[in-house]
């Protein structure tokens, strides 16, 4: 069996409904896996709230003081500048901290399950809000719960922590949280810089002092489609394995490098989605006993994408192989109507509007090339 960490609580975590961060998509996930027949209740824990000083196992203490002012509207707005709070992309809202630390509670709920030996994996997908930085909020992210997770891990149970992203957005809270620490690693592989938020994650960033060669990013190119994208993901998360001996990973599943993603330039399909888990099991049964901790993060097609790319993660955690075929009427019928866009009806549906990039073969070199400068350094 496996553990999948789900709270009403976990779905407060909410900007407004015009925002493109929308925990919809863990209710769909949830639900899909549900009309599927691979998720009963004896597998679901509730998540808790994380306390403030687990929060300040990363976070400053009066960033986590601004936040909690800022949810109560009693901020001012020089303040908030000054903490990256009241932004386009990270607006104030009501209870802020509290839905913020739920987040970052269900992903520790989800560490200790797999760190006291009650299972081998867990999965939280309402976490994996990566942006968030020791003393403030970025990209829609608040609190950091990955962060927070390996700084626990580390802690609590003296585990060495590898840390896989496959968010089209770079990694960046996560890395700079462990740029220095050789008992973390950092691996993200996303969109490169030059066209997407954050802009960092460059090969160059390899860590400094004890944490150097700690830090491993893939900066794919834009318009990268599946081939690529997993060819260059296989050969370096593996050399990242190998080389830092890892007790337990937490990978971060952002389902944005989908073509259909409104955010993003990557031009994967659902193909990735289903390889990226089991390639991060098989990762975890190879090095870590089978210790694996997943969280969800970015995916802003809320209906087309992001459930079905999450419910690859639990199935890959189970070891149930990847559906084919036709999705769950149930499903599409209870929720058509609250979409604006038309539910896909099997797995594979979006293959059939995929349009093949002209550039193909000159990115596919372009990300080959790179992929070889990165792995040098670890040979």
């Amino acid at each position: 069996m496996s553990k999948y960490i789900y709270s009403n609580e976990l779905l407060n975590y909410r900007v407004s409904d015009s925002h493109p961060f929308n925990q919809m998509r863990l209710v769909l996930t949830t639900d899909l896996l549900k009309s599927l027949g691979v998720l009963d209740d004896s597998e679901m824990v509730a998540a808790r709230k994380a306390t403030d000083e687990e929060l300040k196992l990363v976070h400053t203490e009066d960033y986590i003081e601004a936040v909690k002012q800022a949810g109560l509207g009693t901020l001012s707005q020089a303040k908030c500048d000054s903490y990256g709070l009241n932004t386009n992309d990270t607006p104030n809202f009501k209870a802020m901290h509290d839905s913020s630390a739920w987040l970052v509670g269900g992903t520790l709920t989800a560490c200790d399950i797999v760190m006291t030996g009650v299972d081998r994996t867990a999965c939280n997908l309402g976490g994996g809000l990566h942006h968030g930085f020791q003393g403030r909020a970025s990209g829609f992210c608040i609190y950091n719960d990955s962060a927070v997770a390996i700084e626990y891990m580390k802690q609590k149970y003296g585990a060495r922590v590898l840390y896989i992203d496959t968010d089209a957005h770079h990694g960046d809270g996560v890395q700079w949280s462990f740029y220095s620490d050789n008992q973390a690693f950092t691996y993200s592989i996303h969109e490169t810089g030059r066209y997407l938020f954050p802009g960092t994650g460059g090969i160059n960033e390899k860590g400094e002092g004890e944490g150097y060669l700690y830090s491993m990013n893939v900066p794919i190119d834009a318009y990268t489609e599946d081939e690529s994208f997993l060819h260059c993901f296989k050969e370096s998360v593996a050399v990242a394995c190998r080389f830092f001996k890892p007790d337990v990973i937490v990978s971060q599943n952002g389902a944005d490098a989908h073509y259909l993603d409104p955010l993003t330039h990557l031009h994967c399909t659902h193909r990735i989605f289903e390889e990226i888990p089991r390639i991060v099991k098989q990762l975890a049964d190879e090095h870590c006993a089978g210790r694996w901790i997943a969280v969800g993060g970015g995916g802003y097609n809320i209906f087309q994408v992001a459930p079905i790319a999450w419910s690859q993660v639990w199935l890959a955690m189970k070891d149930i192989p990847a559906p084919t075929g036709k999705l769950p009427e149930q499903w599409i019928h209870k929720w058509q109507d609250q979409s604006a866009l038309t539910l896909p009806e099997s797995w594979d549906a979006d293959d059939q509007d995929y349009q093949v990039i002209p550039r193909r073969a000159e990115i596919t070199e372009k990300n080959e090339r790179m992929l070889e400068r990165i792995i040098q350094h670890y040979e």
